[in-house]
């Protein structure tokens, strides 16, 4: 009898650590489902806007793919878990001293948004006429 009474109290409290566990473990935020990417810069320049599904790119990339920093004298980090997460037009505009190429958002976010989706068509073999990398995939047509 007493064996069973040890038994259950030491899974009891097992299950009871387990639970306590897993409700205290720190959620990570990873940011919205979809986001609408638009210069706020100059809001005089009328950019198309880029629709980006952030959770659907999250299921094969990992943050540092597309998130760094900078250090001070603004050369490009790789990013860490944890680090807080900064507009790309803090750094990705005229006034920054970006390399050319990379002094817009819009120039940063080409650079990495379609050498990305160009290099996926290759490795999937994906038809041109269903390419990932044309516009209309990131700036859809308004309806």
């Amino acid at each position: 009898m007493k064996k069973t009474v040890l038994c259950a109290v030491t899974a009891a409290l097992a299950l009871g650590l387990c639970f306590t566990g897993t409700s205290m473990a720190k959620k990570v935020d990873k940011g919205a489902a979809d986001l609408t990417l638009e210069s706020t810069i100059d809001p005089a320049k009328k950019a198309k806007p880029a629709i980006f599904p952030h959770a659907k790119h999250q299921e094969t990339l990992a943050c540092g793919d597309c998130h760094h920093s900078v250090d001070a004298d603004g050369k490009k980090v790789d990013y860490v878990d944890g680090q807080k997460i900064e507009k790309c037009e803090s750094c990705h505009n005229k006034a920054a001293g970006m390399p050319k190429k990379l002094t817009t958002f819009k120039e940063a976010a080409h650079a990495n948004c379609k050498a990305c989706h160009k290099a996926t068509d290759k490795k999937l073999g994906t038809p041109k006429e269903k390419s990932m990398a044309k516009c209309t995939v990131c700036h859809p047509k308004k309806k």
